[in-house]
């Protein structure tokens, strides 16, 4: 086993994804490094919530693996999606009760477990609950669920609740929504309602936080705190963030990497300075120039 201390967190090796006939990704590779911000850009169109979408048990994908590396051992996230059978598992009977176990009981909240949180594109809250419960919602895995202890009060159980709250009002301080924690999260401001559900998913304790477009919408003074708050994630509490941007400024300013996709596949990687150059970057950004234009003096 690869170093853990000095190992990437996240490895994406030849990730493939189809659908039907079409393939919406064709051996994907990259590499996310343990306490950095990594951005994931491209057109549109060109893969990248598919690769969320994989990465985070949303999908499963067709071929390829995604590990996630711990400080005590690496997670096969596509093992934790639950992989098919296979001819050997049937006269196997170990192979084929682990291989029953991960059908039956893997999927995205397994990987959430294994340490990978995520935001989406479109602000998904539960809108009709407050700031607050969107926050301990959030923690179920985290709580005493003991029927027993729920059904006579334990000081355990009372306890867990009172962990659990603290918690939520403490990353509600971080994201400056204290004084919406009793307030729908439907009727707040659509910037609280990003960093609301940012949030949330901070008090899942991840390791690595997917950002899908977490600057959609924002007026500039609202972008600019964004990136000040995922610095804070990174430096004050160690996470590890991967996201999505088409807000260029925004990737060139806060990413130490950043990986481009077209049509499903990496056309280029590194520092954001040396990925801006890139002249299949530009092509893909800006279309190839008109060969007539070229010749024209």
């Amino acid at each position: 086993m690869t170093d853990p201390v000095h190992a990437p967190l996240l490895s994406v090796s030849d990730l493939t994804m189809r659908f039907g006939g079409i393939v919406a990704l064709n051996d994907v590779s990259f590499e996310v490094e343990r306490h950095s911000i990594s951005a994931l850009i491209g057109p549109n169109g060109a893969g990248k919530t598919t690769v969320f979408n994989c990465l985070t048990g949303f999908y499963k994908a067709t071929e390829g693996a995604i590990t996630l590396r711990t400080e005590r051992e690496e997670i096969n996230l596509v093992r934790e999606l639950g992989e098919g059978f296979r001819a050997g598992d049937f006269v196997n009977p170990a192979a084929f009760g682990e291989r029953l176990y991960y059908k039956m009981f893997g999927g995205s909240h397994r990987v959430a477990r294994a340490g990978v949180a995520r935001t989406f594109q479109n602000v998904r809250l539960f809108r009709e609950m407050t700031a607050m419960e969107n926050l301990l919602v959030a923690q179920h895995m985290q709580l005493n669920r003991n029927l027993l202890s729920g059904v006579f009060n334990t000081q355990t159980y009372r306890q867990s609740e009172r962990n659990a709250v603290e918690r939520a009002y403490a990353w509600l301080k971080v994201f400056s929504l204290e004084k919406d924690a009793n307030r729908l999260a439907g009727e707040l401001p659509y910037g609280h309602q990003r960093r609301l559900e940012i949030a949330r998913a901070m008090c899942t304790g991840p390791r690595l936080l997917c950002l899908d477009e977490p600057a959609a919408g924002l007026n500039p003074r609202e972008t600019y705190e964004l990136s000040l708050l995922i610095r804070q994630l990174r430096d004050d509490h160690q996470v590890t963030v991967l996201l999505i941007e088409h807000h260029m400024g925004l990737v060139m300013d806060l990413s130490d990497y950043v990986v481009v996709l077209d049509y499903g596949e990496v056309i280029a990687a590194g520092e954001p300075q040396a990925v801006a150059h890139d002249p299949a970057v530009i092509t893909a950004y800006l279309g190839a120039a008109d060969e007539d234009e070229e010749a024209a003096p």
